[in-house]
């Protein structure tokens, strides 16, 4: 990420743009360009394609992110990771753990952790990415976030009690963001469509829909229209059986230690 930072100020100095001009030009804050220089934040396949845009590059600067990318984060799992951080709007159905976008560092330590599968520096790795995954929740024109979560979630024991309480507070403090809506499943609902698996659907702007399928194995990207249709059709049942956000945040509280 060294270098792409880099590669943007020495675009930015070519072109005889400050970082006042260039937040003028793409309409993101001085404040958030000068954190993306500085390294205290992630830049965005937008924030890139849009700098790429305005400094003429042609396409320089998204084309490093993609390399970038591309040697942190899991072959099957980019494709998605482009989407997520352009979509307009995120719908996320969980059945057995809380979703990426929500962990908390130590629920996904103790999740990515689990089995043994990956050395402890792996491990570290796959938590940081996670936790950068996050910034698009809290970043300049954030996407509509909407998670449904099965009620058996907050009672499966992460980690240990005190990880899964911290995690359950996390949740409750999320919720505050007027991006994002938590709808929690009830377990009285019994049989109900979301119980072969979890996925999420993807907005983009001026591109079709597409959705992100969840597997003991790795992730799949689907952008068909019968797959589209389908899982669109899922989302309504589920949330039309899920708790409205209000008594979601009852429901969480009931399971946290200290409510």
């Amino acid at each position: 990420m060294i270098m792409w930072i880099r590669a943007l100020k020495a675009a930015r100095v070519a072109a005889g743009v400050s970082q006042d001009g260039l937040a003028e030009k793409i309409n993101w804050s001085a404040s958030t360009i000068a954190a993306i220089e500085t390294g205290r934040r992630k830049p965005t396949f937008k924030f890139a394609e849009e700098a790429d845009e305005s400094l003429s590059t042609g396409g320089l600067l998204t084309e490093l992110l993609d390399r970038a990318e591309r040697q942190r984060t899991p072959a099957w799992f980019l494709p998605w990771r482009k989407i997520e951080s352009e979509a307009t709007r995120l719908r996320s159905y969980q059945l057995a753990l809380i979703p990426g976008l929500l962990q908390t560092e130590e629920y996904a330590r103790a999740i990515i952790s689990a089995g043994g599968l990956h050395t402890p520096a792996k491990v570290e790795e796959l938590v940081r990415i996670r936790m950068e995954r996050q910034e698009l929740l809290t970043r300049e024109n954030p996407p509509e976030c909407i998670f449904i979560l099965d009620e058996s979630i907050l009672s499966r024991p992460v980690g240990d009690h005190a990880i899964l309480d911290g995690q359950l507070q996390h949740l409750q403090e999320v919720a505050k963001l007027p991006n994002v809506r938590i709808h929690i499943l009830p377990t009285e609902v019994g049989a109900h469509v979301g119980l072969l698996g979890g996925f999420i659907l993807a907005e983009l702007p001026n591109v079709d829909p597409a959705a992100y399928l969840e597997n003991v194995a790795k992730g799949q990207v689907a952008d068909d229209e019968e797959t589209i249709t389908l899982l669109n059709r899922k989302w309504d049942c589920l949330l039309g059986d899920a708790a409205s956000t209000s008594a979601s945040l009852r429901i969480i509280a009931k399971y946290r230690l200290t409510p």
